[in-house]
């Protein structure tokens, strides 16, 4: 079976609280569906946890507004790790997360009102949109940017989920060829080489970049594309001075944006075209692993600066767990997204924020 991509199902974000970070991020950005929760060992992880098996809690929580979701991640056999250096623009890695909005102006004022660290006034890219950049209480980066793609519009809040990350490369034109060829974005929004004026909030924003902003052209297919939606990549390739890896010394699941992660069906053929293109699976699930609350089979890729992407074919999913109803994908149309009915059947697992 050819591979399809339905989307970004989630950015994986190390942490040191899981549930404090999960109240966070649902109360400000709306994540208030979890599809898992589930404390295990992350075995065969080992080429990227010092070749130990470690113990981890993870949650994954998405916005039914649409876009794709946080796993929010915690080590519990080790105390997770934060970098020994100060991280900047263009540092190799995934330096900032994308959240789409509805209203750009009423985010920035729920977001103040709320007490989050504000890093930057609303700004322009490029392409004269607009955005602006926000902290968590971990120190990590958020941009807002303005979105009209939504799965469900209706939920209340200006907030949808993940719609993108930025990026830091050696190499602008062979990480362009590696996210477009393996992942789709295969479309330039712009490419420009400067000091930009919407990074000047930025640790290291002050640096010449190259800087450039992908698309992908076809719509996204799959069971969960219409829930996950369209997303972008910005690469980022500082100038004037070396870069250090966000994750030097330290290991996958430490503090910081650890991974990001695709939903696609078609593993044994994408597992050929990756190695076809110098980017061979590190690690392999091999078959279906088991969460409890849901079930697929997973393995991961580097980017050509080692930046770590997943994938996960999923094969069951919780629709609505109170009554046990369960959602098994092994048995349908691959390409089909799943119907609007079922996607909204979900709400029922929502967990509002409680002050």
């Amino acid at each position: 079976m050819a591979k399809i991509i339905s989307g970004i199902q989630q950015i994986g974000i190390g942490i040191p609280d899981v549930y404090e970070a999960w109240a966070w991020y649902n109360k400000n950005f709306g994540f208030d569906l979890p599809l898992f929760d589930e404390a295990a060992e992350a075995g065969l992880m080992l080429p990227y946890t010092d070749g130990k098996p470690q113990e981890r809690h993870a949650i994954l929580a998405l916005n039914l507004k649409g876009g794709g979701g946080f796993e929010i991640w915690q080590y519990t056999s080790r105390k997770p790790q934060s970098a020994t250096f100060e991280l900047q623009l263009g540092d190799l890695g995934i330096f900032i997360t994308k959240i789409k909005t509805s209203n750009l102006q009423i985010a920035y004022k729920t977001l103040q009102k709320n007490g989050v660290e504000m890093v930057s006034d609303i700004v322009k890219m490029p392409d004269n949109s607009e955005h602006f950049f926000v902290k968590d209480p971990y120190g990590n980066l958020f941009q807002i940017v303005k979105s009209t793609a939504w799965f469900k519009e209706k939920v209340k809040g200006v907030f949808g989920g993940n719609y993108g990350v930025v990026i830091g490369v050696s190499d602008i034109e062979k990480s362009k060829e590696f996210y477009s060829k393996i992942l789709g974005y295969d479309t330039v929004v712009f490419q420009e080489k400067n000091i930009f004026n919407d990074f000047k909030k930025l640790p290291g924003g002050n640096h010449e970049v190259q800087r450039v902003l992908l698309k992908h052209s076809e719509d996204r297919k799959g069971a969960f594309s219409k829930l996950l939606g369209p997303s972008t990549i910005e690469l980022i390739k500082v100038m004037d001075r070396t870069p250090e890896k966000i994750f030097k010394n330290r290991l996958w699941g430490d503090l910081g944006f650890i991974h990001l992660c695709f939903d696609i069906t078609g593993m044994s053929d994408l597992k050929k075209e990756c190695l076809t293109l110098g980017h061979p699976f590190t690690v392999d699930s091999a078959n279906s692993f088991d969460m409890g609350e849901a079930a697929g089979h997973f393995a991961y890729i580097e980017d050509p600066d080692g930046t770590l992407i997943e994938f996960v074919e999923t094969h069951k999913i919780p629709i609505y767990k109170k009554i046990g109803w369960y959602l098994n994908l092994k048995k349908r149309d691959p390409k089909k997204p799943l119907p609007n009915w079922i996607l909204n059947s979900m709400r029922f697992s929502r967990k509002k924020h409680k002050e």
